[in-house]
């Protein structure tokens, strides 16, 4: 199992542009038919050069409109694509401006964001 785990960690980080270009490509593909890339004129495109040329960047004000509505029941895809529904809404500190601010998740968010913990026992016992 620790080898297996080494093994990823050595190739995430041999080629860090091409893994992150593949893994925007990868959001990007199954996000597709989501409301806000459409309205950005991504129309499909997977690349990073075309990302940054269409998706412009936004303060969370900008999004807080399409986040209301999915707050508020509507299970069209707005910010994530129809096969990745939001499932549910992390709520901020409030720290950094003093208001909570709503943040969308999908299902499979929460495998992604303890995946770094699970990497460190490998590395530790190295």
């Amino acid at each position: 199992m620790d080898a297996d785990k080494l093994r990823f960690i050595k190739e995430v980080t041999t080629d860090a542009d091409a893994v992150q270009e593949r893994v925007l490509a990868e959001i990007l593909a199954r996000n597709a038919d989501a409301e806000y890339l459409l309205k950005c004129g991504l129309a499909g495109a997977t690349d990073r050069a075309t990302f940054r040329a269409k998706v412009p960047m936004v303060e969370y004000e900008d999004l807080l409109p399409y986040i209301r509505r999915i707050a508020n029941g509507d299970s069209s895809p707005i910010l994530s694509g129809s096969g990745y529904p939001v499932s549910e809404f992390f709520v901020s500190s409030g720290t950094s401006g003093g208001e909570r601010k709503l943040i969308p998740a999908v299902e499979d968010e929460f495998d992604r964001r303890w995946m770094p913990g699970g990497l460190a026992e490998p590395v530790i016992n190295q």
